[in-house]
């Protein structure tokens, strides 16, 4: 069994700072096997809040899958949104927007769904299909996930192509769906825009047929676990089985 932390959304420039120690400690004390974050690290792209992400990150546990997300596309600054998009994510962040990891019981594909020409929504391209369908294709025991910022309700392909996993972020709402695969969604884990759900991330316990997912949600100054969702695989496809 391998354990993931999911985060998303921590919009560095609009964060909350009271919920970053509460985060650091929780994951400590959880010691994931792999932290994935599934994008918005800044609010509007900038140099400063890249940093301030990067040092966060720093904190966190490794290793980690960091994808970037619609708000890590500059906004106001159109030479760059459409020059290099992502070159304040590159120096600070990573060079590789589209990390993988792997070992024997899980492989994770990260991919970039920001582009310029879309605002808020996400886009997959043809080469990176191809990807995840290559990564559906793998033979074995290994669990197989796909994270990207956007939620896949817009990327249906995808969940036909033979992963198990989506991970995804963007909406700043946490919620769970089983079907051929089995579709994660993250709250946002420290911004000051909430919504309707407080801060919060997922907790993944992955097994070949079997996935537990936890919330954490921050109340009182920590962040507190929920009742686990168990989806279990059978019949080509992931079904709730009830709370852990």
């Amino acid at each position: 069994m391998r354990v993931v932390a999911h985060l998303s959304d921590l919009h560095f420039g609009r964060v909350d700072r009271a919920a970053l120690e509460p985060l650091r400690r929780r994951l400590a004390e959880l010691a994931p096997d792999l932290v994935v974050v599934s994008g918005d690290l800044t609010q509007r792209a900038r140099a400063r809040q890249f940093r301030e992400a990067r040092a966060f990150l720093d904190t966190l546990p490794r290793p980690q899958v960091v994808v970037p997300g619609n708000h890590d596309v500059p906004l106001y600054n159109v030479v760059a949104r459409f020059l290099w998009p992502l070159a304040n994510y590159r120096r600070a962040i990573a060079e590789d927007v589209e990390p993988s990891f792997a070992d024997d019981e899980i492989t994770v594909l990260g991919l970039n769904t920001a582009r310029s020409f879309v605002f808020k929504g996400g886009r997959v391209s043809e080469a990176q299909l191809a990807r995840v369908e290559a990564l559906g294709r793998l033979r074995g025991e290994v669990v197989k996930i796909v994270v990207t910022h956007h939620p896949f309700g817009a990327l249906e392909r995808l969940a036909r192509s033979g992963v198990d996993v989506l991970m995804a972020g963007h909406a700043h709402a946490a919620s769970v769906a089983g079907s051929s695969a089995l579709l994660v969604q993250a709250g946002t884990a420290t911004s000051s825009r909430t919504r309707e759900q407080p801060n919060s991330f997922n907790l993944l316990r992955v097994s070949r047929r079997r996935v537990e997912v936890q919330q954490y949600a921050l109340s009182g100054g920590t962040f507190v676990g929920a009742a686990a969702q168990v989806f279990e695989f059978a019949d080509q496809g992931w079904r709730r089985c009830g709370p852990a």
